[in-house]
């Protein structure tokens, strides 16, 4: 089995903000392209123009409805789903090659495909349902956090962030290091209370999510939603745990 490295210097990561995600998918459509460009990066797309089309996706945008007590309507959530890129990434110390491995350098959990033999034991432990066998190459794939983009000293500054962040019309995706206070993540967290996806798996992941806030009777204008309230059973983070529990 795989042993996790310890990252101390960096923690690069995905907030996301649940109260200005639009559910536009851009995001994935944007990851799609992205990771399959190139001889080296292809996902697969069977069937992709007829009845029944299968493919593998990196990134994907889940919808949520709820009852909004105060005004007595349905609002609609939208929650994007990707790799967490865990501290403790039970994905990595199951892997009997070593395929799946964690960055000492900055915390970015990838696959080497060459050493995977896609037997699906990470996919069977990571509780987000963030990997997916690829049908074509039969390797496992998972976010990279763009790591061939936010690397890349041939792009401009602006443009050295994942893709799925670059083109989010409403800026409800941002990523940097979550070990830098000074950071745009790490003011947000602490600005707004970023919280953990399933903290009682204890796989302490570095990406972190903004809470969708409700509209209140009197005022059009937003209230922030309590932590607690949200993180139990019939809130949004109760949905998203039943959600990827079915997948």
């Amino acid at each position: 089995m795989t042993k996790l490295t310890k990252c101390e210097d960096k923690k690069l990561g995905l907030l996301i903000d649940l109260d200005t995600c639009v559910g536009c998918h851009g995001c994935v459509v944007s990851c799609k392209e992205w990771n399959s460009s190139g001889s080296e990066k292809q996902l697969s797309d069977i069937n992709s123009h007829q009845r029944d089309p299968v493919g593998t996706f990196l990134n994907r945008v889940h919808s949520y409805e709820r009852e909004n007590t105060n005004t007595n309507e349905t609002e609609t959530f939208y929650f994007p789903r990707s790799c967490l890129h865990c501290e403790d990434a039970p994905c990595v110390t199951v892997c009997p090659t070593g395929a799946s491995y964690k960055r000492e350098e900055d915390g970015i959990v990838l696959v080497n495909e060459d050493d995977c033999m896609g037997c699906g034991l990470c996919a069977w432990a990571c509780p987000y349902g963030a990997r997916e066998l690829d049908l074509v190459s039969g390797v496992m794939k998972k976010c990279t956090l763009c790591v061939d983009r936010i690397y890349n000293e041939e792009l401009t500054p602006e443009d050295r962030v994942p893709v799925c962040v670059k083109s989010c019309p409403t800026g409800a995706r941002a990523f940097g290091d979550f070990n830098d206070p000074n950071s745009e993540v790490s003011k947000k967290v602490k600005e707004r209370g970023g919280v953990d996806l399933m903290p009682e798996m204890q796989t302490k992941p570095v990406n972190k999510y903004l809470l969708p806030r409700i509209k209140s009777k009197s005022s059009s204008v937003s209230s922030g939603l309590g932590v607690e309230e949200e993180t139990n059973a019939t809130g949004l983070l109760g949905w998203v745990d039943r959600a990827l529990s079915k997948l």
